[in-house]
């Protein structure tokens, strides 16, 4: 059965691929608990971060088959985050967390579920003198898009990706703003892949035939 290995890449970057030995999943960064995996249907979740600082209240949203739709308040820091995810084909909508602050909002709609997340990045630290990190930044990558940044990219940057699965729930922490972020994983079902592949087949098996059609229609031409 195949295993899930944590790997090191760059600074501040984790990422989470396919790995066929379990002895590989290296767990040496208090970002990855590997005591709180969960099952999500035949899939394993694992729960990953949180970054960020430790004001606010705990949350965790929970796990799910994957994200619709994320809305983001931010203004110089993010300020409140809300997720709308898919639970066996309906949509689930999350609790916002965070404060009424932020003047600018931005809405991330998934084309699930074709589309999903795959990794998340930002930036954390106080946003005044001597406060408590809290969430500046935040870019989303999809297997197809990016959207972001959104906040003020300064402080300790963080980086995770995911290779082989997928983002199905946040949690962290929250009062006036965003204060902390973490993420539950888990992989792509199969049925998901083939699905996925099976389109990626269907549409280069199309651009081939019409390449070799117009190949012999100019062949008969001449």
């Amino acid at each position: 059965m195949e295993d899930w290995m944590l790997t090191w890449r760059k600074q501040s970057r984790w990422i989470l691929e396919p790995s066929l030995l379990s002895s590989q999943f290296t767990s040496g960064s208090s970002y990855l608990n590997m005591d709180s995996q969960k099952k999500v249907g035949q899939r394993k979740a694992i729960e990953v971060g949180p970054w960020g600082g430790n004001g606010g209240s705990s949350w965790d949203d929970g796990t799910f088959s994957g994200v619709r739709e994320i809305t983001i308040v931010y203004e110089r820091c993010i300020d409140s985050i809300r997720v709308e995810y898919d639970k066996h084909g309906k949509p689930i909508s999350g609790e916002k967390h965070g404060g009424n602050g932020g003047s600018h909002t931005a809405k991330i709609k998934l084309q699930y579920p074709e589309e999903f997340l795959t990794s998340i990045s930002g930036h954390y630290c106080p946003v005044v003198s001597g406060g408590s990190p809290v969430i500046r930044s935040l870019t989303f990558k999809s297997n197809r898009r990016t959207f972001g940044p959104y906040g003020v990219a300064e402080g300790t940057p963080f980086t995770f990706a995911m290779e082989g699965g997928l983002i199905a729930g946040f949690k962290g922490r929250s009062g006036w703003y965003l204060d902390s972020i973490g993420f539950r994983l888990s992989r792509l079902q199969g049925s998901g892949i083939r699905d996925v592949m099976q389109k990626k087949l269907k549409k280069l098996g199309s651009l081939i035939g019409y390449n070799n059609g117009e190949s012999l229609s100019h062949s008969k031409a001449t």
